[in-house]
């Protein structure tokens, strides 16, 4: 039977809570719009009015349709060249998805995101459903088929795997802005001294290039040879030009939450660098270059009021 306008209208209305909790699960803004798009696919095909609960329903669809896509992933990356890193979302991608409590946000997060591919497939579904959207262990029990003690046990073992000893610091746009241009005078200042001084001493930078561009697949560590590696990657070169077709212009920015600096050529971004910060300075590094995993970024970047870049280099 063919769905009526509001059966439609009932599914649009869960469409940004479906893609966001997908992108969580995911890390991929690409995958989770396949998967959202299956789930409408399986309303269609179901009989409507015989679901209770629409919403429940839905996110039962999604999430199982996400473990399935979770499982084969990783046998997907176990072949992926270099190392592997989540697609970034700029400020203002609706598929970040709530933003109202610490731990919405924080389940955005580069850093987290990361974090979560130590999970299970399971694990991660109750920690995104949990954390990041609230829903009870009663309902997360009956998506996922567990019992509600189940449930419990799984979530709290998740967050202790995604929580560890250093506290991420909260920043809004201004001071991501602050932070980045700090970053950017101290990475182009001729010296290392500085970036040094704005790293912690355990920072890492890690290179997502996908085999498309060159990205080390090993991570910097520590604070002097994260601030070499920096110094030198955004040291002017006719090399790196040709790499990304053109004359990169950075600007300060914000991605999944996290200040970043965006490079974009003629208004396609070439490189997102998101920056982990907490007390006791920048501790993480991580950049997006793998071409297919900024297509997106490229088209939000597009609509978004950038001004003028910090630096063209």
């Amino acid at each position: 039977m063919p769905l009526t306008v509001d059966d439609i209208d009932r599914f649009e209305r869960s469409r940004p809570r479906l893609a966001a909790i997908a992108y969580r699960l995911l890390g991929s803004a690409d995958e989770a719009e396949d998967v959202v798009q299956e789930t409408f696919l399986r309303w269609q095909a179901a009989d409507v009015d015989r679901v209770e609960v629409p919403e429940a329903w839905l996110t039962k669809v999604l999430t199982n349709l996400c473990l399935n896509q979770l499982t084969s992933a990783r046998a997907r990356r176990e072949t992926y060249v270099g190392r592997w890193l989540p697609e970034p979302l700029l400020a203002g991608d609706p598929m970040l998805g709530p933003a109202d409590t610490v731990e919405q946000r924080e389940s955005v997060s580069y850093a987290v995101l990361v974090l979560m591919e130590r999970l299970s497939p399971n694990e991660r579904a109750v920690y995104v459903l949990r954390e990041a959207f609230d829903y009870p262990h009663r309902e997360i029990a009956e998506i996922l088929d567990i019992t509600e003690a189940a449930s419990q046990q799984v979530f709290h073992r998740a967050r202790k795997h995604v929580a560890y000893g250093r506290a991420r610091s909260e920043v809004d746009r201004a001071t991501a802005k602050r932070i980045v241009e700090e970053f950017l005078a101290a990475a182009t200042s001729g010296r290392t001294d500085g970036l040094v001084r704005l790293l912690t001493e355990d920072a890492i930078s890690i290179g997502d290039g996908g085999g498309k561009v060159p990205a080390r697949t090993r991570a910097f560590e520590g604070a002097v040879a994260v601030a070499k590696f920096v110094w030198g990657m955004f040291r002017p070169a006719e090399a790196k030009r040709a790499i990304v077709g053109g004359t990169p212009e950075l600007y300060a920015w914000t991605a999944n939450g996290e200040p970043a600096v965006v490079a974009v050529v003629d208004g396609r971004v070439v490189a997102v660098m998101c920056l982990e910060v907490t007390a006791e300075g920048i501790s993480a590094c991580r950049t997006q270059a793998n071409p297919d995993k900024l297509v997106r970024a490229t088209e939000q970047w597009a609509a978004a009021d950038h001004g003028e870049p910090l630096l063209v280099m």
